[in-house]
């Protein structure tokens, strides 16, 4: 709800983009990042700035090369945004957020209740998403002329 209490808590003024996270939001995400493997090398980059890169290119909706150069460089971003979506961090991360947030509505961590639409029912009777737009779709009527319209 949007109190003078709750406005401070949510105002991104102060970071270098709205874009960024807060130190809040990094001690909830940070600890969720896999720590650098043993036996290579030292890490050189710093993991915030790259979620804070990341975040720029969800929030923006901007290419990857018009990633800031302030942020670190973008096949850097992009390197650890694939590496985190194959081992499964950024699954683990989004757990984390949606159980916090649905606690902070108090509400219990995983739902209870489903809503299924009608469309969705007919969709997976017909053999699934492939299918649901053909099904759906009407028939198109030919634009040759017939016999009888003669």
């Amino acid at each position: 709800m949007w109190t003078n209490e709750n406005r401070a808590r949510y105002d991104r003024s102060k970071l270098r983009y709205p874009s960024d996270l807060t130190d809040d939001e990094w001690a909830i995400i940070g600890p969720l990042i896999p720590r650098a493997k043993r036996g290579g090398n030292k890490r050189t980059v710093d993991e915030r700035q790259v979620v804070n890169g990341l975040m720029f290119i969800l929030s923006t909706g901007c290419q990857w090369a018009s990633l800031p150069k302030d942020l670190p460089p973008r096949s850097t971003v992009n390197d650890y945004f694939r590496r985190w979506d194959y081992d499964g961090t950024l699954g683990r991360i989004h757990h984390a957020l949606y159980v916090r947030c649905r606690e902070l509505a108090e509400r219990e961590a995983s739902p209870t209740a489903a809503i299924i639409d009608s469309q969705s029912v007919k969709a997976a009777e017909k053999g699934g998403s492939a299918l649901t737009g053909r099904a759906l779709m009407r028939a198109k009527r030919s634009t040759a002329r017939s016999a009888m319209s003669w």
